[in-house]
């Protein structure tokens, strides 16, 4: 039911977006657990701003720290700049930002879809045409 409500609706791979790294290790847990994906096949991207003393790579250790995960998960970060036009300064509410994790899997997602459905009792062919 998590996935339902904060993975992202693609038909390929099962991807979810967070800044809570308990919420993001209990969707690596799962994955692991439920679906056997090795570290190597988890990915991890950090969407993030620079603006608060951390490097990109000061970011990048802390989440692989949390998620129990390899260097090899690191995928390219998306770092964010804050806009010239910007007329008030913004607090720095997630200094480390925000993680998506996941794995290219159609297997896995097809499944989750299909768990989903089950439980919920719902039908949701568009799941199936993402």
């Amino acid at each position: 039911m998590l996935y339902w409500a904060e993975g992202a609706k693609r038909r390929n791979a099962a991807l979810l977006t967070n800044a809570d790294p308990d919420l993001l290790l209990l969707f690596r847990c799962f994955l692991r657990e439920c679906y056997a994906v090795a570290d190597e096949q988890i990915a991890l991207t950090v969407n993030c701003h620079l603006g608060h003393g951390l490097t990109i790579e000061e970011i990048h250790e802390w989440w692989l720290a949390r998620l129990d995960l390899p260097d090899v998960s690191l995928r390219t970060p998306a770092i964010n700049r804050v806009s010239s036009a910007s007329k008030r300064r913004r607090g720095h509410v997630l200094p480390y930002g925000t993680v998506c994790l996941g794995v290219h899997s159609t297997f896995v997602i097809q499944s989750i879809y299909g768990a989903i459905q089950e439980y919920a009792g719902i039908d949701r062919p568009e799941w199936l045409d993402l």
